[in-house]
């Protein structure tokens, strides 16, 4: 239903329709929010990168041959705002973690040794969409590297087919399913930590 409302938003768009910019504005504001902010990972850039994504939306909007390819086109747009924008912002850091040094440890016997995964599916629906697990869950992505956050927020958050996630990111189909394989890994592992803790707390 969100598809087929995006490709109606497109086209009275596309053809000027009335009252069609605000609309468009409305329903993609806060997904181009939180797909920027997780990814730049800082809010005075995630708020400029969205600005400019909907500005060159605009300008650009006659190049959209396929109205029901509107979605992975704007966060195309999006990606590639978020990595000019990260190559001069003064909070990009000056080097990023390997998902293996995201992976929580635990101590024993002196040793270091990554968590096992839990099976955590079967928790409560309720449990799930508690805010905080939320916050953990967008932590957990905004710290992975930028090459598996790209493929987990295009698919998992945005939802895009493996062969959308591809063509935004200028990737092969097999790879992206690789990525996002990886990526969901590094944040089971993440969020495996912090159920295990939330449990030994209470």
């Amino acid at each position: 239903m969100e598809k087929d409302y995006e490709i109606e938003l497109a086209r009275a768009l596309a053809s000027g329709g009335e009252e069609a910019f605000e609309r468009f504005v409305e329903h993609f504001r806060a997904k181009l929010f939180r797909y920027t902010w997780l990814m730049c990972r800082q809010r005075e850039d995630a708020e400029e990168v969205a600005q400019e994504t909907l500005l060159k939306v605009f300008e650009s909007f006659d190049q959209l041959r396929e109205p029901e390819r509107v979605r992975p086109w704007i966060f195309r747009i999006a990606r590639n705002a978020c990595l000019m924008k990260r190559r001069k912002s003064v909070f990009a850091p000056a080097a990023e973690l390997s998902l293996e040094e995201l992976a929580p440890t635990v101590t024993v016997d002196g040793e270091h040794r990554h968590l096992q995964i839990a099976d955590w599916r079967r928790l409560p629906e309720t449990e799930l969409l508690r805010s905080e697990l939320r916050e953990v869950l967008d932590e957990a992505i905004a710290e992975l590297p930028e090459t598996y956050r790209a493929v987990v927020l295009l698919r998992d958050v945005e939802e895009l087919s493996s062969s959308e996630a591809a063509e935004v990111l200028e990737l092969s189909v097999d790879v992206v399913r690789q990525r996002l394989h990886r990526g969901r890994l590094a944040i089971r592992l993440r969020l495996d930590d912090y159920l295990k803790r939330s449990k030994e707390a209470r």
